[in-house]
């Protein structure tokens, strides 16, 4: 009886092998897939951080009316669109550009940020500086 256990145990080990490679090549791709929608996804919340700083920086630039300072920041973080609003003693600033390419490359990241408009401010209170 024993004989005859090791001989089915022997038949089932041999049906058994290659298994594990084909579970590999199974699970390798969609290891792969996962593994690059995370990398895509931390490198559009990399560009979304730049782009909300870059913002922040030009519109305090432009608030202070040093509009080269405002231009660089946003050029440094790729911004493709970028409008300015004065209004209500405020400079703000809305730049925009897309996620990259990848997964993620049908969304637009943006940043907003508006500061007090210091040069508005100064001819209003009479204020030369």
């Amino acid at each position: 009886m024993k004989e005859e256990q090791r001989v089915l145990l022997g038949r089932d080990r041999h049906r058994d092998r290659g298994s594990v490679t084909v579970e590999f090549a199974l699970a390798l791709p969609v290891v792969a897939v996962v593994l690059a929608v995370g990398i895509a996804g931390v490198v559009a919340v990399d560009g979304q951080g730049r782009l909300q700083t870059a913002a922040a920086v030009a519109a305090r630039a432009a608030a202070r009316g040093d509009d080269p300072a405002a231009r660089q920041s946003l050029e440094q973080a790729d911004a493709e669109s970028v409008r300015v609003e004065r209004a209500a003693g405020l400079v703000c600033v809305h730049a925009g550009r897309p996620a990259g390419t990848g997964p993620f490359s049908g969304i637009v990241l943006r940043g907003d940020s508006c500061a007090v408009d210091e040069a508005a401010e100064g001819a209003a209170t009479g204020d030369p500086s």
